[in-house]
């Protein structure tokens, strides 16, 4: 048969913590660290779809310039 697990001592030097509160305290640091990423992540993608949507204006008017001055390179040969 196996022996139960020990408690863990607590780190401030109180009471053994039981198993139970060990999960506990491991998931709200896990949440924690999760809702520490989502929000890295949010921010980081609107900072991306902000500069994506710039390029893309200035393409656009970039591209019809370039396509324009090209048509006439082509006309005057």
């Amino acid at each position: 048969m196996a022996a139960a697990p020990e408690p863990l001592p607590a780190q401030d030097g109180g009471a053994p913590k039981g198993l139970l509160q060990q999960m506990e305290e491991l998931m709200a640091a896990l949440n924690a660290d999760l809702s520490q990423l989502d929000a890295d992540i949010q921010s980081s993608t609107d900072r991306l779809s902000g500069a994506a949507a710039g390029a893309e204006a200035g393409a656009g008017a970039g591209g019809t310039a370039a396509a324009a001055g090209e048509h006439r390179a082509h006309r005057t040969s």
